[in-house]
């Protein structure tokens, strides 16, 4: 629990420190890097942290990398740029190759981050220290410190300071519940192929559809209470985040030999960017939402 807790509130402190004037280069790139790293580098130390405590390995690639990295914001990302939706009006040839540069350059540095993360963990993972299992009283700790800290984003929606709530709190709120529906989604579908992982792909695709709704009745001409505003932000941020994944579908990516894997690619592509078109283009197009109409969170 509390490491989608973590994964998010990283995913958004990333974001948020290198979203400014003049950036080299487009947030969620950073954010998809860094996730992918550290789940390449779990991965080559599976054994070490599994004889250690299993739940771990699990609550450090589902929970923390899972909810740090984010598909259906990728893809609303991707699709945005397609269409034109930030930044001044431009070439149509200018919006195509910012849209190819979302969607290309952020496959490649996942990949080549995931493998980083892998081969750094290969190379040190004969210094990694062998340690016992933990005993029985303190996994009941360390459970009970989980639950207890994923409960607290419920008070810390409602009790600190309003201007938070679009920020992290509402988002914090939602994650959990986004990682275990990726995480059931995931166990009960992904077994049936062993070249096509439909849990994750189900996962990806159901979170761009939800994200999709979320924005457009964000930016609708009646807009929402400034309550329902933060909420349908920490839906977005923390839910449809946590939901959806980059850090696992690059391992599967991965994983998958020849060109299975890159038609496992072009289908979960095609299908986010699908969604997004169908529900967000006729809206965007025929002016029935826009940016300067976002609801309010104060």
């Amino acid at each position: 629990m509390s490491f989608s807790v973590f994964g998010t509130l990283a995913r958004l402190g990333i974001r948020a420190l290198v979203n400014y004037p003049g950036q080299s280069i487009f947030p969620l790139a950073w954010v998809q890097t860094v996730g992918c790293f550290v789940m390449g580098f779990t991965l080559a130390l599976r054994e070490p942290i599994i004889t250690f405590y299993p739940p771990l390995y699990t609550a450090i690639t589902t929970g923390f990398c899972g909810s740090l990295t984010t598909f259906s914001g990728w893809q609303l990302d991707v699709f945005q740029a397609w269409a034109n939706m930030f930044g001044p009006r431009k070439l149509w040839i200018y919006n195509v190759m910012d849209g190819l540069t979302r969607l290309l350059f952020t496959l490649a540095l996942s990949l080549a981050s995931l493998n980083l993360g892998v081969h750094l963990g290969k190379q040190l993972i004969s210094r990694f220290p062998v340690l016992s299992p933990p005993a029985p009283s303190v996994r009941w700790a360390m459970t009970s410190i989980s639950i207890a800290l994923y409960a607290l984003t419920i008070p810390f929606f409602v009790r600190l300071n309003h201007s938070w709530r679009p920020l992290a709190t509402a988002a914090i709120m939602f994650s959990f519940t986004g990682t275990l529906s990726r995480y059931i989604l995931s166990t009960q579908l992904n077994s049936r192929s062993k070249t096509f992982p439909l849990g994750t792909l189900l996962a990806n695709e159901m979170a761009t559809m939800i994200l999709a709704m979320c924005h457009i009745i964000q930016r609708d001409p009646s807009p929402p209470s400034p309550v329902t505003c933060s909420i349908l932000q920490g839906f977005i941020d923390g839910y449809c985040g946590c939901m959806s994944t980059v850090s696992t579908f690059a391992s599967e990516v991965r994983a998958i030999r020849g060109t299975k894997a890159w038609q496992y690619v072009a289908v979960s592509l095609s299908l986010g960017q699908a969604i997004l078109l169908v529900m967000l283009g006729p809206a965007w197009w025929t002016g029935r939402i826009n940016d300067h109409n976002v609801c309010s969170p104060n």
